[in-house]
Order: C-alpha cells, then sequence, then structure tokens
C-alpha cells in the first residue's frame, strides 16, 4: 500500500499573513488568496489527472499547529487514509485527532518524534479544484 504519494502543503506561522501573501505576490509573482496559493502539477502516473499543493501562512498565534510548538506544519497527500492510519497506530506514531471528512478529501493530524505536527490529506482533487480561488502555475 502506498503511504506518503507527494506534499499537499506548506503551512507557516508569521507575524502578518496578509503582508507576506502581498511580498510573495509582488515579488515572487505567487498569485494569493484568502489562504495563500495552490501549485497545480500532472501525477505521474495519470499525467490526465491534477494535483495540487498548498502554500499557506498563517497568523502566528495560530493553535492550528498544536500540540507542536514549531513555525511550521507539512501536509502529506496520501492514499486510502482510514487503512493508513490503522498501520501508524499498530506502529506506535500518536495520531493527534480523527480523520475529519470534507467534500475536498479527508485529514487527519499526527506527531512525527521531534514534535512536528504532520497533516495527512487523501485529497478529492476534483472538489478541492472546485473550490480554488488561485493557482499558481
Amino acid at each position: 500500500m502506498k503511504r506518503v504519494t507527494s506534499l499537499g502543503g506548506f503551512f507557516f506561522k508569521c507575524e502578518n499573513p496578509d503582508m507576506i501573501k502581498e511580498w510573495y505576490s509582488k515579488h515572487l509573482g505567487i498569485n494569493t488568496d484568502a489562504y495563500g496559493t495552490s501549485f497545480e502539477w500532472r501525477k505521474s502516473d495519470k499525467p490526465e489527472e491534477k494535483g495540487y499543493t498548498a502554500w499557506s501562512p498563517f497568523k502566528a498565534d495560530t493553535k492550528y499547529f498544536d500540540p507542536s510548538p514549531k513555525e511550521f506544519m507539512i501536509n502529506y497527500r496520501v492514499e486510502n487514509l482510514e487503512e493508513l492510519v490503522k498501520i501508524l497506530k499498530s506502529e506506535g506514531v500518536q495520531v493527534v485527532d480523527e480523520i475529519e471528512s470534507f467534500d475536498y478529501g479527508k485529514f487527519v493530524h499526527i506527531m512525527d518524534p521531534e514534535g512536528n505536527k504532520i497533516e495527512l490529506w487523501e485529497p478529492k482533487d476534483l472538489e478541492f479544484e472546485k473550490m480554488l480561488n488561485v493557482v499558481t502555475k
């Protein structure tokens, strides 16, 4: 069974997310919306299908990264999240919460041995694409 299939997103804390998005837009040409941006790419085994990697600055005082004290969180795209969570639990990995389902995919959070919170995402790319306000290619 595949576990991680690609990078789903990079989330980081900053003092002023709007200013950071504006800076990245002006200086690096990254199109942004309220959440950041999504980078579009093609799946190597199915080039007719798109995939997305999110880039999103969060306010420095966000609780979304808790219980990790780190300044960033990585999101990994996975296949079969329910089965993967069972395997991870059997391997002693700390699963922080329960799997949540949305139109655009399923999510759960785990912790690595150094206290980094990791978001696992089983995406539904067609639904995710419908909700995107901006894509950086």
